[in-house]
């Protein structure tokens, strides 16, 4: 979970936009050459390729949806990836193809169309059906290695059988949109969100920060910009702390603004669904707030009344602002509501990759920090009342840390000094704390 001011994070694709004035200004390659090399280091001789290999690399052109091949990376080096898709340049010849790529060793998020001259065509694999594949594959695979597998290629969608998860995988297996611009800054996207048709030929989208409408040109932007008058999400503010705000905005007073933000988060969030129907939801928007305005850093959203005892839908910190302790204010925070409304949580599954990490990370710290400073026996229940946490995720958490021992049919939880604090250690920093003085809000169901 980027720093707010790096020029470019490679990890979270963000960066600060310059100056208006050199906003898009490109790189010279004739004059400043590659990492500080002068422009003449590109006229060394080069070895002349022989007709044999040059006839070899034609013959594998274009290369086929499927190929499994090496490409240069932003790390300058070589990683396998797989061809994902594949298109014609809009102005190269009519066999010039760039193609859509999927680094095998690294999360979708990551996945790019890339140029022929990325690709070592020298490690070019032969195309094999993948059910071939799959099923020479698995006769080889021990019972425990295909679990393993299969763990992997579901995880975030647990909740898909087989079929649909094909089906999700082909349907947003190519990010349609590659960059957004949201305030100051332009952000590399994910993954695929389900825009409306007349953005399908965009690859950046342009959104205002306050109301989130996106619009397809800077020029656009710049209009709006002029006739906006709001400076904050649509939405009560139910939390003031230094510059930090908490925005409670209602799906069904703000229909539009609650479906933007789902397009918006849909580009970073692969396994959610995307909600049309946002009058059920309630979301709370996290901001920094300036003398320009709040701008929105992330948010989470939850049911007005859900019968599974969930108290987070969604959750998100965008990537210019992660690795700041924020997902851990919201997640905090959304426990927080829940003590105010005298009920345990717990979030929605299934949770992202990164939320999982998170919501591990804010259990094990909160258990932790109470085992260690309490006296005597403690139940499960106890800790429940106490935190708002569902008794199901504090056992989980507790036999994950291998702190839960089961003696005389019930559960014993064996808190050693020095055990808690090697595991809180372990947890690393709790992120930013939640002022429960500042938060004011009443619970939905008593509101009106």
């Amino acid at each position: 979970m980027g720093s707010i001011d790096t020029p470019k994070n490679p990890e979270n694709g963000s960066r600060t936009l310059p100056p208006a004035t050199d906003a898009y200004a490109t790189y010279d390659g004739d004059k400043n050459g590659i990492d500080g090399m002068p422009a003449r280091a590109t006229e060394m001789t080069l070895p002349v390729e022989s007709e044999a290999i040059k006839k070899r690399r034609a013959s594998m052109l274009p290369l086929e949806v499927g190929t499994r091949v090496l490409c240069r990376w932003r790390d300058c080096k070589y990683h396998p990836v797989k061809v994902i898709e594949r298109r014609k340049m809009q102005f190269g010849g009519s066999n010039e193809y760039e193609y859509y790529v999927h680094y095998t060793e690294f999360n979708r998020r990551l996945d790019e169309w890339v140029k022929l001259e990325q690709l070592d065509l020298d490690s070019v694999e032969t195309v094999v059906d993948e059910k071939v594949e799959d099923k020479v594959t698995s006769l080889k695979m021990t019972r425990h290695q295909k679990r393993k597998i299969d763990e992997t290629h579901v995880e975030g969608h647990e909740e898909l059988d087989a079929a649909s998860l094909r089906e999700h995988e082909e349907f947003t297996k190519v990010k349609n949109i590659a960059t957004i611009e949201l305030g100051r800054y332009e952000i590399e996207t994910w993954y695929f969100s389900p825009f409306p048709p007349e953005y399908n030929d965009c690859l950046r989208l342009y959104f205002c920060e306050f109301c989130l409408n996106f619009m397809k040109r800077k020029e656009q932007l710049q209009r709006h910009m002029k006739k906006c008058d709001l400076k904050h999400p649509p939405g009560d503010e139910i939390y003031r702390s230094g510059t930090l705000s908490m925005f409670e905005v209602d799906g069904k007073k703000n229909k539009v603004y609650g479906q933007n933000l789902c397009y918006l988060a849909k580009l970073f969030l692969d396994h959610k669904t995307l909600y049309y129907d946002v009058d059920l939801f309630l979301f709370y928007i996290l901001c920094e707030c300036d003398d320009r305005g709040c701008h929105m850093v992330g948010y989470f959203s939850k049911e007005k009344h859900s019968e599974e005892s969930y108290n987070l839908a969604c959750i998100l910190t965008l990537p210019p602002y992660q690795r700041k302790g924020y997902g851990k204010f919201l997640i905090a925070f959304s426990y927080e509501l829940s003590k105010k409304e005298s009920k345990v949580g717990t979030p929605e599954r299934p949770l992202s990759d990164l939320g999982l990490l998170s919501y591990r990370g804010y259990w094990t710290r909160v258990l932790l920090d109470i085992l260690k400073r309490h006296k005597g026996n403690i139940s499960i229940k106890e800790l429940s009342d106490m935190t708002a946490i569902k008794a199901e995720d504090i056992l989980t958490t507790l036999q994950t840390l291998e702190l839960i021992q089961y003696r005389k049919g019930q559960h014993v939880i064996c808190a050693d000094p020095k055990v808690l604090d090697r595991h809180l250690k372990a947890a690393g920093r709790g992120g930013l704390e939640v002022d429960v003085s500042k938060l004011i809000w009443t619970p939905y169901k008593e509101q009106g």
